[in-house]
């Protein structure tokens, strides 16, 4: 499960990436871990009721990464990172309607490795994707105490598989009609945006 993705571009940069207004974010690059505050892109409706609009205005918004788990959880306090069953019912009503689903902009993300460094730390894997500075991960927003969001994770592709891992987050497409699908489609659609990418989009990086 990734626990540590960077955002090494700043709010300006962030927007001119994905075509939108930056407003007031003050984001200005760094890494970004659980339960710390993050920009994350949305359709623009989170205090407006309704289905959303495609010429709704997509706005950048912080949100704390890590949203609070069911009152079922065996761990209250640990915030759940990501979505792994998008059908079940605490993900469901969320994913099904596509104001609550969301871009999470990162310039790489981090995967702990099968084996332990000559001082038997575990080892850390960073991935960033050549030829896009800032890339888009597909995440979906609750509100409860926090405005908060969790990261949508798909089966690893062959480079992350590479490092041992079975799983990865949802990497889109470097295509705004990819986001723009993502934001604003029925879950039919939606949901096909779900699947690893291709093995060339990332590269392992020092960090």
């Amino acid at each position: 499960m990734t626990v540590l993705y960077r955002l090494d571009a700043d709010a300006v940069a962030i927007g001119a990436a994905f075509g939108i207004r930056v407003g007031d974010d003050p984001w200005a690059g760094g890494h970004v871990a659980p339960g710390s505050f993050a920009p994350v892109i949305t359709a623009g409706r989170e205090f407006i009721a309704g289905p959303g609009r495609a010429n709704q205005p997509w706005r950048m918004t912080p949100r704390l990464w890590g949203v609070p788990p069911p009152a079922s959880a065996q761990d209250a306090a640990r915030p759940v990172l990501s979505v792994r069953n998008t059908d079940s019912p605490f993900w469901v009503g969320n994913l099904r309607n596509p104001e609550f689903r969301c871009l999470v902009p990162a310039t790489a993300f981090m995967e702990w490795g099968s084996g332990t460094d000559y001082e038997g730390r575990r080892l850390r894997h960073w991935f960033a994707c050549p030829g896009q500075p800032v890339f888009a991960m597909a995440g979906v927003w609750k509100d409860s105490e926090v405005p908060s969001f969790a990261l949508l994770t798909c089966p690893a592709n062959e480079t992350v598989r590479q490092v041992g891992r079975d799983v990865m987050p949802v990497v889109l497409p470097p295509d705004p009609r990819a986001w723009a699908t993502w934001l604003h489609g029925g879950w039919d659609k939606a949901a096909e945006l779900l699947r690893p990418c291709p093995g060339d989009t990332l590269r392992e990086i020092e960090v």
